[in-house]
């Protein structure tokens, strides 16, 4: 029997929701998963030496999801500093 994959879809007010296999960009650039992914190989990817495929996913690791984990970080230290 097969395994199921999970995707994880993110979604906001007037935008079309976005889906994806979280650990789907480590599968593409043959990085183990836990690992962190080298700048040269995510610069390769999104300049489609990887495929078209794994470009998609390097231009959503870097772009959308990127810029919530800045602002994710930002928020969170803004919260501890008042205590």
């Amino acid at each position: 029997m097969a395994k199921a994959t999970r995707k994880t879809t993110i979604k906001a007010p007037g935008k079309k929701p976005v889906s994806f296999k979280p650990g789907g960009l480590h599968t593409s650039l043959g990085v183990p998963k836990g690992q962190k992914i080298p700048k040269a190989k995510l610069a390769a990817a999104k300049a489609g030496q990887y495929g078209p495929k794994a470009k998609k996913q390097a231009t959503l690791a870097t772009g959308m999801l990127a810029a919530g984990r800045k602002t994710a970080g930002r928020n969170r230290s803004r919260s501890t500093k008042g205590k």
